[in-house]
């Protein structure tokens, strides 16, 4: 998976740089072009022709090379990598990272750069479990960079603990495994709706539902590590992204949701539409806050625009539409009736009576059902659930 992949190694001041020799080796071993940049505090620990020579290429350090004036181009290089793998990554360049400096050409490209990123941790026991440290190493995970374990052992202040740079080998197959999975769907587009729509009584209240988002965003993620560039149209929530391959469009009432699928749905090729969207919504939003007088209020109520069914009704050869059915009774019958009705290709169901399933719970129990056949599955975590419903979609789309 690595052959003729673009590949920027960056290396930080650190004892674990001289692994980095050995990592070289195996990434040009494996087919990859590698290009190696290294903090100016990493040359205390391994040379830049050592690392020349192994990938092949020039080391970068400095924005001007050999003090002629040549400019060498950040976004260039940022730009030209399929992957960009810093090991070892130090404590000083993590937090640099999370907080968005650039002081140097490293975290310059690590800023202008648009492929995933890669970071091996290595530090010593106490710095990697400073609540500090483990912020940024958080941080760094919510922009949807990939971090490597550390490992445990001998460290070089003579303790024994976590902080040990993954070794070569590990990273290698990390790398394998990455592009393995994220292949199946590189170059597709994906929409994903998530979470409730809230439709405005007056200036103060609405009319909402008690979804949380969790599995459309669990979708968004799973899609999205599978290499498809994902648009995610959420309604409230407080759930958050962690790849950087989506992008997300935030809206509050079932028209908001109707409008932005609209505009996204022609180009996409994958549609999942996991959003409790509003059937009904009030006729009227009064103006000023509704005032507590009779005993009893009653409320007009008119449909929403049905965003599954337009979809549904535009859809073209090629694009892939997968809806949601939670239901309370019927359930089967329900759910085959929406299929049709709405022109899915597959529809996932899930049910209330099932325990653990339905809103606000981690986890869900689903059923995919299209057009052949109808898969159950156990109750898993959201996160699991996802990916059993992309991997549903990459054998329908294969097929």
């Amino acid at each position: 998976m690595l052959n003729g992949k673009k590949i920027i190694l960056g290396i930080c001041g650190s004892i674990a740089a001289y692994k980095s020799a050995l990592l070289t080796r195996l990434l040009v071993k494996a087919g990859a072009e590698v290009k190696v940049i290294m903090t100016s505090s990493a040359h205390d620990f391994i040379t830049p022709l050592t690392l020349s020579t192994l990938s092949k290429n020039r080391v970068y350090t400095e924005f001007v090379k050999d003090k002629t004036g040549q400019w060498v181009n950040h976004v260039d290089l940022g730009l030209w990598a399929d992957a960009i793998v810093i090991a070892p990554a130090s404590a000083n360049t993590i937090a640099k990272m999370a907080h968005g400096q650039c002081d140097n050409l490293l975290l310059a490209v690590y800023l202008s750069a648009r492929c995933p990123v890669h970071v091996a941790p290595a530090m010593d026991l106490d710095m990697l479990r400073h609540p500090a440290t483990l912020a940024n190493i958080q941080s760094l995970k919510r922009v949807g960079n990939h971090v490597l374990e550390s490992g445990f052992g001998e460290l070089a202040s003579g303790l024994i603990g976590n902080g040990r740079m993954a070794e070569p080998e590990e990273i290698l197959t990390h790398l394998h495994n990455f592009f393995n999975t994220s292949q199946s769907l590189h170059g597709k587009t994906a929409l994903v709706t998530a979470g409730p729509t809230y439709e405005a009584l007056d200036p103060v209240r609405f009319i909402g539902n008690h979804s949380t988002g969790k599995m459309g965003f669990a979708i968004a993620e799973a899609l999205a590590k599978q290499g498809a560039q994902v648009e995610l149209v959420t309604g409230p929530t407080s759930q958050h992204t962690e790849n950087a391959m989506i992008n997300v469009t935030h809206v509050m009432s079932a028209e908001d949701m109707y409008n932005a699928c609209n505009k996204l749905f022609p180009t996409a090729d994958i549609t999942v539409l996991s959003a409790a969207v509003a059937d009904y919504r009030p006729a009227v939003i009064a103006e000023q806050k509704i005032k507590k007088k009779d005993e009893t209020l009653s409320l007009e109520l008119t449909k929403t625009r049905d965003i599954a069914a337009a979809l549904g009704k535009h859809k073209h050869n090629g694009q892939i539409l997968v809806g949601f059915a939670l239901e309370t009774e019927h359930e089967k019958d329900n759910a085959f009736k929406k299929l049709e009705a709405k022109n899915f290709d597959m529809i996932v169901l899930n049910s209330l009576n099932d325990a653990g399933a339905g809103f606000g719970h981690n986890t869900n129990k689903i059923a995919i059902i299209d057009r052949q056949k109808m898969q159950t599955f156990d109750l898993k975590d959201k996160k699991e659930v996802a990916n059993d419903i992309v991997n549903a979609i990459v054998e329908k789309l294969h097929a």
